[in-house]
């Protein structure tokens, strides 16, 4: 990890990481909760490129050890490692994030494709 920048801009530039994380965590839920949507209006189009946006940050993920790479930037400026410490969520959600929304990704991937096999509009 980063030794934390010392530094009187330290707060604000962390506040800055942690919306700008805050604000990346939330498109990425709501492409989670769209393919869900246009599955269910049968715009599978949409809810596939929705399940290939999230595959996307899924990817980053992995090469980065399962950490946001925006973690580690925000880890600089902090000694803080509470599980919200790089974003705007409650410390609960910070900490089962992973678990909660991959748990929602494959089962929304799961009614795209049972709704498409079944030939669903």
């Amino acid at each position: 990890m980063n030794a934390p920048v010392p530094g009187p801009h330290s707060a604000a530039r962390l506040a800055t990481i942690k919306a700008i994380h805050t604000v990346v965590w939330a498109f990425f839920v709501a492409c989670i909760l769209a393919i869900w949507v246009f599955a269910l209006r049968g715009d599978y189009f949409y809810a596939a490129l929705s399940i290939g946006i999230v595959l996307m940050e899924v990817l980053v993920l992995v090469l980065n050890g399962w950490e946001c790479p925006l973690t580690s930037i925000a880890a600089g400026y902090t000694d803080d490692r509470r599980d919200n410490f790089d974003i705007y969520l409650p410390e609960w959600l910070a900490r089962h994030n992973k678990l909660i929304f991959a748990i929602l990704y494959v089962a929304r991937i799961a009614t795209t494709l049972a709704r498409w096999s079944n030939g669903s509009t």
